[in-house]
């Protein structure tokens, strides 16, 4: 695969990421002895910000897969294609990742089916291969590949979880919502937001995550208070652009809506 090639998975501008401990030295260690990562935690926390920025940090090109339950092995390592002259293959995301040494990252692997995830267990040991049974190739991945996989601890079921033969293939990170202060930064940071407005939009985001489990599955995530801080800058009224970006998105219970409402009012007023 040529260079031009290469280049087009490279992250260009550093995606801003701000860090919560010592999570990009961890990961920089990782990545230099090549030793396959997991990212675990909740939705919107950061997870696929911070693979993006460690892509930027390295330099190294990287391959992202949304993966679901539909998603098959042929998705990830390839296919042959019917054409006008005969067939032609196609390598997968995986595939090109570890043919050319980018960072190839599987977004909330849980979602793809078992039989599909086992296809990625050469690629995280010592043979560091992946076999294209279809093809009749065996892929010794590029010195520079890294396998990074994330997913949300709080989804797991009997019927979505990793097998344990998978996860004790990967170093992992923990990873959870900031702190006020430091969320409070970032939303400042990401928006152009006035710090005083950022800090009341954290404060009702953690109102919110206060109530997982007694009414809400999942709390407002970072992403969403980024939204909601979006929107006041560019100078929608604050009150409805909690309401739009933080409360509706998440549930549709009058109760829980009428509680974060009353949170939202008495922030604002």
């Amino acid at each position: 695969m040529s260079s031009t090639d290469k280049e087009q998975y490279k992250v260009r501008k550093e995606p801003y990421y701000q860090a919560q401990g010592n999570e990009v030295a961890l990961f920089e260690a990782a990545y230099r002895n090549r030793l396959p990562v997991m990212v675990k935690g909740p939705t919107g926390c950061g997870k696929s910000r911070f693979v993006e920025h460690m892509a930027w940090k390295l330099g190294k090109p990287l391959i992202t897969v949304a993966c679901n339950e539909d998603m098959t092995a042929s998705d990830l390592v390839g296919r042959y294609l019917l054409e006008a002259n005969g067939t032609r293959w196609l390598d997968g995301p995986l595939t090109t990742a570890a043919r050319i040494g980018a960072i190839c990252y599987l977004d909330e692997i849980v979602e793809a089916r078992q039989d599909t995830t086992v296809v990625i267990h050469p690629l995280t040991d010592h043979r560091r291969t992946l076999p294209l049974d279809k093809k009749g190739e065996l892929i010794e991945a590029h010195p520079d590949f890294q396998l990074v996989i994330s997913y949300n601890p709080g989804y797991q079921s009997l019927m979505k979880d990793l097998k344990q033969s998978t996860k004790q293939r990967f170093t992992a990170f923990d990873f959870d919502y900031p702190d006020a202060a430091l969320e409070t930064t970032i939303l400042a940071k990401e928006t152009g937001l006035d710090e005083a407005l950022a800090g009341k939009l954290v404060k009702i985001g953690q109102t919110a995550r206060n109530l997982k489990g007694h009414g809400l599955d999942e709390g407002i995530s970072t992403r969403l208070l980024v939204y909601a801080a979006t929107l006041i800058k560019d100078g929608v009224n604050p009150v409805e652009a909690c309401q739009m970006s933080l409360v509706r998105p998440i549930t549709d219970d009058a109760d829980i809506r009428e509680t974060l409402d009353h949170a939202i009012d008495a922030t604002f007023a």
